[in-house]
């Protein structure tokens, strides 16, 4: 836990920071969506769908966009799909769950608010689709430009079914997302 402290405790304390912020421009997006004529339940839906999905969402990618310093003889790229998974399971079921559940987590949030936003990425493939692209895009800048950081073909996977779960999690609110607010309008 202390090495997790050294390498992000500026994430941490940065994104509760800005739980406040947050708030409060939410409540400003809602309060300018109701002004504008989108229905109160859309304009909660969507203002607090986009909170979730940035806060939900940075601080993850901003810690896996962070430097760490690696064990000698760690290997890096993991291209074989479930090579990497497989040998994350072979650690201590603690560190299983850490970096399992972390890879979740990822872009958990995105999936979750994504779909309730947004009426194109309201279907599982296209959650898992959303998930795994920018999870690959994450894989690839930590690739070229991030010291210490493993590129894992199984961080894609996980990733992408974490962003499809927060997708599912949310699909009650999928239905709810009406016609665009243009169309919603009356007519002159």
């Amino acid at each position: 836990m202390a090495q997790a402290w050294e390498y992000w405790h500026t994430v941490w304390i940065t994104t509760a920071a800005l739980v406040p912020l947050t708030l409060l421009a939410t409540g400003a997006l809602i309060a300018g969506r109701v002004r504008s004529g989108v229905p109160r339940g859309r304009a909660w839906r969507w203002s607090l769908a986009e909170a979730a999905m940035v806060l939900g969402t940075v601080p993850w990618v901003w810690m896996i966009l962070t430097p760490v310093r690696v064990p000698e003889g760690t290997v890096l790229v993991y291209l074989v799909p479930l090579s990497d998974l497989r040998v994350q399971l072979a650690e201590p079921l603690p560190w299983v769950v850490v970096q399992v559940g972390g890879n979740l987590a990822v872009f958990f949030a995105l999936g979750a608010g994504a779909a309730v936003r947004f009426a194109a990425l309201a279907s599982p493939l296209r959650l898992l689709m959303l998930g795994a692209g920018c999870s690959l895009a994450v894989e690839l800048i930590q690739f070229g430009f991030i010291g210490g950081r493993v590129f894992s073909v199984d961080d894609v996977l996980v990733n992408a079914v974490g962003c499809l779960l927060g997708g599912l999690l949310t699909h009650r609110w999928w239905a709810r997302r009406a016609t665009p607010v243009l169309a919603a309008r009356p007519h002159p």
